[in-house]
């Protein structure tokens, strides 16, 4: 390839249906993320690959070069067998906030680069960040040393870890072309990538609450993120699991701290803990040679005496937040001024929940946003407590909203409670998982009896 390149031929090779080379491709994200690539073609380029779909080489090309355009984490210094969980997003999804300390307490390490929320979906920094004091802006050296100390370490992705995919992702987000399976493997695996770990778990959300709306969306994706990993020669588990009602009882930040501490403590069970036990199962077991059920059984002890709790309590003070908050989140998290019960308004059995509008009902609240950048309410959100197939009579409570006014709350009820549709007889639960794919089933997961 002579040194002189027309990158529209990049954009001319897509249009047209057929497949770039792995170099040209690889000079044109890296072209992209050094300015070099104006915004125009950048955008031309995302809707052919769009609309014309990617080969798994170019995919793999476009991941790679991602990952060249900045710095890596080699995690050399952590001694433990280190583990990355990641979530493509959902409603009440706290599973981090539950994983990485119980993996720490079982003598793992979790170097956790997470998000921000954006839309219906939370984030896990902005739901931190709502513990005052702690800081989400670690260095590579300081997420480093402390998951070599406390064992986990969860924070904010540096502006020199893949900045050819933050580009990337701001032009998706302007072009509408965010939906696109391949383009989405690429950004998710580029950054898990960029950090050596020794073993990337994948938490493919699918349903009404998801990103990924059907089973069949989640398992494309699932596939292709283990399919880089294997590229790479990185192990990978990629598990598709429901997502078509809230995963928890929290939507919003403070709110999800205060489930997660709950969940730690051995206080609360369901879904959330079924979902982190069973990962961490896994984790021990493909990192450990540890027998599943053996594995599984020392997570549930973990969680029941107190050791995964105290392992959040040191990674909160280790990134500067108020650790009392094991102790007692009422006295150390913000609270809503005004808090409201929504009765259910009628008998039956809960037939199905619209996740996605209870996340958009918590945006309401502020406790989301919908564009980048725009500030939060901490305390605001949605307590949600029923899940498909339960029995609930009409003046049992199916939701508490926390929000900053009455007037902003009082809009709420109606649209919670269409939120629900019912049914006269008996309905059966949602499964958890709807599939696994990368090594081969270590075992099976623990059962989920409601919440």
């Amino acid at each position: 390839m002579s040194s002189v390149f027309d990158f529209r031929e990049v954009v001319a090779v897509k249009r047209d249906g057929g497949e770039v080379e792995d170099e040209a491709l690889r000079r044109f994200v890296l072209g992209y993320g050094r300015g070099e690539v104006p915004d125009y073609l950048a955008a031309a380029f995302l809707m052919a690959a769009y609309l014309q779909g990617m080969s798994v080489a170019e995919t793999a090309a476009m991941t790679g070069a991602m990952i060249d355009s900045g710095e890596t984490i080699a995690l050399s210094g952590v001694s433990r067998p280190k583990v990355d969980k990641h979530s493509t997003g959902g409603v009440s999804d706290g599973v981090t906030l539950v994983f990485a300390p119980l993996a720490a307490s079982l003598g793992l390490a979790v170097a956790k680069l997470s998000g921000r929320g954006l839309g219906h979906t939370g984030g896990t920094l902005d739901k931190l960040e709502s513990i005052p004091g702690l800081r989400t802006d670690l260095s590579p050296d300081e997420l480093e040393r402390q998951v070599e100390e406390v064992g986990c370490a969860v924070a904010g992705q540096s502006k020199d870890l893949v900045p050819a995919d933050g580009a990337f992702y701001a032009l998706r987000d302007a072009t509408g072309t965010v939906a696109s399976i391949p383009l989405i493997a690429a950004s998710v695996m580029c950054k898990k990538l960029a950090v050596a770990t020794d073993l990337i778990m994948l938490d493919v959300k699918a349903g009404s609450g998801a990103f990924m709306k059907t089973p069949t969306r989640g398992r494309d994706l699932a596939e292709a993120c283990v399919g880089l990993a294997a590229h790479r020669g990185r192990r990978a588990r990629a598990w598709v699991t429901e997502m078509s009602q809230p995963l928890g009882r929290a939507i919003g930040n403070a709110l999800d701290i205060a489930e997660a501490v709950r969940i730690l403590a051995g206080e609360e069970r369901g879904r959330v803990r079924d979902l982190s036990v069973a990962f961490a199962a896994e984790a021990l077991v493909l990192l450990t040679g540890r027998g599943f059920a053996e594995a599984g059984a020392d997570a549930e002890r973990a969680m029941d005496s107190g050791a995964a709790l105290e392992a959040f309590a040191r990674m909160v003070e280790a990134q500067g937040g108020d650790p009392r908050v094991t102790d007692d989140p009422a006295s150390v998290l913000p609270g809503a001024p005004v808090v409201m019960d929504v009765p259910a308004g009628r008998a039956g059995w809960v037939r199905t929940v619209d996740a996605e509008d209870l996340g958009k009902a918590a945006t309401a609240l502020g406790a989301g946003r919908m564009k980048k950048g725009e500030s939060i309410d901490p305390a605001a959100g949605i307590e949600f407590l029923v899940s498909v197939g339960d029995r609930v009579e009409a003046t049992d409570l199916i939701a508490r909203l926390h929000g900053r006014s009455r007037e902003q709350v009082e809009r709420l009820p109606g649209r919670v409670q269409r939120s629900v549709t019912w049914s006269d007889a008996p309905v059966e639960p949602l499964p958890l998982v709807l599939g696994r794919f990368g090594d081969a089933s270590v075992g099976e997961l623990p059962g989920s009896e409601g919440r």
